[in-house]
Parts: structure tokens; sequence; C-alpha cells
């Protein structure tokens, strides 16, 4: 919570606190694609979004079936930075794995 601090009507200074509201949390949206291969992206899955194996196979089952798959919602800096890593980690092994963060 923040504090504000205001003059009273006869001079006291009165404080008042002020709600702060959290950003809204955003969904990690994962796509199918015809190249990444389903064993990176349960690999990326279990090592970067910290999926159990057996959730990581369905996510991706999912995705290959249905186009694409909410893998996972976070608050927005932590979702942004999720999406940089694997979308870098992807390019860096040669997959084009699309990857987008929408607010839930």
């Amino acid at each position: 919570m923040s504090k504000t601090h205001e003059q009273g009507a006869n001079g006291t200074v009165v404080q008042r606190r002020q709600k702060i509201k959290r950003p809204a949390d955003c969904q990690v949206v994962l796509f199918n694609d015809d190249y990444t291969t389903k064993d990176f992206v349960v690999w990326l899955l279990v090592a970067l979004f910290q999926k159990k194996e057996t959730e990581a196979v369905v996510l991706m089952e999912t995705v290959h079936k249905q186009g694409s798959a909410v893998v996972g919602t976070y608050a927005p800096d932590i979702a942004h930075s999720l999406r940089n890593v694997a979308v870098e980690t992807a390019r860096k092994n040669n997959f084009p794995l699309r990857i987008e963060v929408r607010q839930a």
C-alpha cells in the first residue's frame, strides 16, 4: 500500500493509505508448427515452465491437436520473461516456436 499525506483543516497532517492494484495476470500461449519437435516442446515445458513430464506431454499433445494451448498463467513480467527465454532457446536450437503472452 502507498501512503499519501494531506493537510488537515487545522494544520494537522493526515496520512491516507491508497490501494495499489496488482497488474492482471497473463497467459503464456504455445502454438503448433510443422518444425518444432514434440520432444523439444516437452523438454521446454519441463525445464523452463516447471511442468511435470506427464503434464508437459498432455500440453504438447493439446498444442499439436488443437493448434495452441495455454501453458501457464503468470504475473506480466514473469510471463514475458518466460516467453523471451523460450523463444531464444528455440531459436538457438533452430526451431521456429511461436509463443505469445495474452492478458488473462
